[in-house]
């Protein structure tokens, strides 16, 4: 077996036992699309360099659950191939069967788009990007995909058509009204929308509403689908002042990364003043004062730093955030559900999610 066989084998098999896939046609296809395919002139590095073909461990650095930079504006990431086990659990979550129809909103390198085919999905992407595009077509031609479709435009307008689901893989702020009108009765929309510094994974349905799949996070984007609205939370934060009121943790073991967005994402319900913000070489979740440079975030372990003018205020704001979570059992993500609203941009609008409640299960 070639070595890139053996590691999109092995890197399948991880997938599969971290519970990141766990319908075998999705196995399959990780197993079967060559992801080197579509970063061939390589990728950025976590360290800022840049990972070539021809280096030596390229192959492991493409079978590895990471994401892959491709493309850098002004020092802003704007196209990548996503962290693999998002992109499975978002393939999973579009319940695909073969024959169905996708509209994907953002090319990317184009190899999402090569798995949902080889799932057995009849696939048209759009990107705004002509280069990003050319590059997705070059890497499905390499890996042998002639079923996809690329489209360049504004992806708020999505393509003429009737799709069975519409995937976004760009991080938006509300879902197009142009999308509903191109998804089939029974259609959904699987996008990335923001909340509260983050871009969680919802499931949009025309007259049902939003209910949340996942924590994730996503490169932005522009235009109309990142319009502001009036309750959007804050921007995320730089790095906030050293603490001046600590609040002692509360969980032990601390909370693993999913728990952790999940109350992050309870935040972002619960207080307008909600976002991330920078510490050291890590983000936290935190609820920002009017300066929006100050007020107070949580760490891993329920550790509460305030800082600025108002550090106690913010402190006891953030801790009373926490007693909420944990008194309503500790909701996860997949727990929400909200209307819409539609808001963003008056000549071309958005449908964003507004009233959160929650649901036991």
């Amino acid at each position: 077996m070639a070595v890139a066989e053996e590691l999109r084998r092995r890197y399948a098999d991880a997938l599969r036992g971290e519970g990141g896939i766990t319908r075998p046609e999705v196995a399959a296809a990780f197993a079967a699309v060559p992801r080197e395919a579509f970063v061939a002139s390589g990728f950025h590095a976590r360290d800022g360099g840049w990972v070539a073909p021809d280096d030596e461990g390229f192959l492991d650095a493409v079978y590895t659950n990471d994401v892959l930079v491709t493309k850098i504006v002004d020092g802003t990431p704007v196209s990548s191939s996503s962290q693999p086990s998002l992109m499975a659990a978002m393939i999973e979550a579009l319940d695909l069967a073969p024959g169905m129809s996708v509209l994907e909103v953002g090319a990317g390198t184009g190899y999402n788009a090569a798995l949902m085919s080889a799932v057995g999905a009849r696939v048209t992407s759009i990107d705004v990007q002509p280069d990003v595009l050319d590059r997705a077509l070059a890497g499905l031609a390499r890996a042998g995909v002639s079923d996809v479709e690329l489209h360049e435009g504004d992806g708020y307008e999505g393509v003429p058509g009737r799709y069975d689901r519409i995937v976004v893989t760009v991080g938006i702020n509300g879902v197009s009204p142009q999308w509903f009108d191109q998804l089939v009765p029974g259609g959904f929309v699987l996008a990335p929308v923001a909340h509260a510094g983050h871009h969680p994974v919802l499931r949009v349905t025309p007259g049902e509403g939003a209910r949340g799949m996942c924590a994730a996070g996503f490169m932005a984007a522009a235009g109309p689908l990142g319009a502001a609205y009036p309750w959007k939370h804050p921007q995320p934060a730089g790095p906030l002042p050293d603490p001046v009121v600590m609040l002692p943790p509360r969980f032990e073991p601390p909370l693993d990364v999913f728990r952790y967005h999940d109350l992050c994402f309870a935040c972002g319900v619960w207080d307008s003043r909600a976002t991330l913000a920078h510490r050291g070489d890590s983000t936290a979740c935190a609820v920002l004062d009017e300066t929006a440079a100050a007020g107070a975030a949580v760490s891993s372990d329920g550790a509460i730093g305030g800082s600025g003018a108002h550090a106690e205020e913010y402190a006891a704001r953030l801790a009373a955030l926490l007693d909420r979570w944990q008194d309503a059992g500790e909701p996860a993500v997949a727990a929400w559900r909200a209307d819409l609203a539609l808001s963003g941009d008056p000549d071309r609008p958005i449908w964003i999610p507004r009233e959160w409640r929650y649901q036991d299960f």
